[in-house]
């Protein structure tokens, strides 16, 4: 057993292989897809003729998500090797904590884009004025649950991503040298 190692069991050896990695991406798409079709699906009702209440998905609806979308390139643009790179050997020194302060927010543009979301589902669509006389529709809470639910899909589906990509394989190493 080595000394370096934090837990007692091994790490199992299916975590390394390739076909780990392409069934991460591929669901990390999967996941992606299927946020986007929630919102998607949310937007088109609410302009279509079958939504009868005052409440249409906007823009203010829409930046949650371009948030979570921002956050999830700039998460899954920055290598894992990047962040302990202490060497002056990459593109001059300090590269570690740029790299750390730029996945920083990253998770802070998707954490945003989440929170934001619950704030927009929140206040447009769960806290309403009495004089409306709109009662409380599934269909019209739905636009507000739809917005979480693919920003939550899109954090999801780059925490996959991230992981997938950053396995390590041995074949690849061997390429690398």
């Amino acid at each position: 057993m080595s000394s370096h190692r934090l837990f007692r069991f091994p790490k199992p050896a299916w975590l390394n292989s390739a076909t780990t990695r392409t069934a991460g991406v591929y669901l990390a798409g999967a996941l992606f897809s299927l946020g986007a079709f929630f919102f998607i699906d949310a937007a088109t009702y609410s302009h279509s003729n079958l939504n009868a209440s005052l409440f249409h998905i906007t823009f203010i609806d829409w930046i949650p998500l371009i948030c979570s979308s921002l956050g999830m390139l700039v998460i899954n643009s920055i290598e894992k090797t990047r962040l302990s790179a202490d060497s002056f050997s990459y593109s001059g020194s300090g590269v570690a904590w740029k790299a750390r302060l730029v996945l920083f927010l990253g998770f802070a543009l998707m954490a945003g884009g989440l929170a934001g979301s619950v704030t927009v589902m929140v206040l447009k669509y769960l806290v309403r004025d009495e004089n409306e006389g709109e009662g409380a529709n599934f269909m019209t809470l739905w636009l507000g649950i739809a917005n979480v639910v693919a920003n939550a899909l899109v954090m999801l589906s780059s925490i996959v991503l991230w992981v997938s990509q950053n396995m390590e394989d041995d074949y690849t190493y061997n390429l690398a040298l």
